[in-house]
């Protein structure tokens, strides 16, 4: 079984700046879809992708052969989802264990969960080509996201002009409002357009950690308490000076 583990770069200023010529717009439109439209890293703390196994999009892909059989991964209506996180790798095993290329293609990949059906349309050969891509690090993860935005005009067009409810119709479907898709997007683009971004050093250093085994927190680019514990808790465990801080030192070992 493919074991789908990864480098789990963490985002840097060159992906972002990447993914937002890709699209045509600032970095701030950037923050304000991946704080609504993602869990905050693209990376599980075993550096496999986060990932999303949806069974209607399988069972429709396989033309309902599986349904009868296995409904928990295969089924026309959507929805039975299990336990987030890696829990979804087990039911995506399982799906591969009965076609590999649909189960793939059936999966939402990534900081931006783009369906693995998406891949050549957005220049990969196969849904496998575009999560090897997404394999070496958030940036590259971030580009497919943008790939797939920069090619749907409407989507693109509304994310250009603060179209919030069309973008969200785009984004998430007809069902946007239920989860006020929308809403949320107007509310973080006016966070990230008129105050600080995300800081990308403290972002690395929270993702890092994580896949060390340490709690600092949501992987937001915001220095807090917790964040701050990991981080004196992982000097001290380094034997390097206890600052609390991410600073050159501690980030030379933690991106080791």
């Amino acid at each position: 079984m493919v074991a789908f583990q990864g480098k789990g770069g963490a985002l840097t200023a060159v992906g972002l700046a990447a993914a937002a010529t890709a699209i045509g717009v600032g970095v701030a439109e950037i923050w304000t879809v991946l704080s609504v439209e993602t869990l905050g890293a693209g990376f599980l703390s075993d550096r496999r992708p986060l990932i999303l196994f949806e069974r209607h999009v399988f069972s429709a892909r396989t033309g309902g052969r599986f349904d009868t059989r296995f409904p928990d991964i295969s089924n026309s209506t959507c929805g039975g989802y299990g336990q987030m996180g890696a829990a979804q790798y087990d039911r995506l095993a399982k799906a591969m264990a009965l076609d590999a290329t649909a189960a793939e293609e059936s999966t939402s990949w990534g900081i931006g969960q783009v369906m693995g059906h998406h891949a050549r349309r957005l220049g990969f050969a196969s849904a496998e080509a575009m999560v090897a891509a997404m394999l070496e690090g958030e940036d590259a993860q971030l580009l497919v996201m943008a790939k797939f935005i920069a090619e749907g005009k409407p989507c693109r067009q509304a994310l250009i002009r603060h179209d919030w409810s069309t973008f969200a119709r785009c984004y998430n479907g007809a069902a946007y409002a239920k989860n006020r898709y929308d809403e949320r997007l107007a509310q973080q683009f006016r966070r990230w357009a008129e105050g600080p971004l995300p800081d990308l050093r403290v972002r690395s250093a929270q993702i890092y950690l994580t896949y060390r085994g340490f709690a600092p927190g949501p992987s937001d680019g915001l220095i807090g308490r917790f964040t701050r514990q990991a981080l004196a808790s992982f000097q001290q465990q380094q034997g390097l000076a206890v600052t609390g801080e991410p600073d050159d030192a501690t980030m030379r070992h933690l991106a080791a």
